[in-house]
C-alpha cells in the first residue's frame, strides 16, 4: 500500500516539474518576443541629412 502511495506522489511531483518547465519556457519565449518588437538603437549612428538649400 505504501509503495502505491509513493508511486502516485512521485508521479504527481513529476507532472508538476514538467508543468513548471513548460511554463518557464513559455514565459521566456513571450519575454523574447515582447523585447524583439521594441525599436533597437542602431549600431552605426545616423548622419544628419545634407543641406541642399545653401548656395
Amino acid at each position: 500500500m505504501l509503495s502505491i502511495i509513493l508511486t502516485w506522489v512521485g508521479a504527481i511531483l513529476g507532472i508538476a516539474v514538467l508543468f513548471a518547465m513548460a511554463c518557464g519556457a513559455f514565459v521566456l519565449d513571450f519575454d523574447d518576443a515582447r523585447n524583439s518588437g521594441r525599436k533597437r538603437k542602431p549600431d552605426v549612428p545616423e548622419t544628419p541629412p545634407l543641406r541642399t538649400d545653401t548656395v
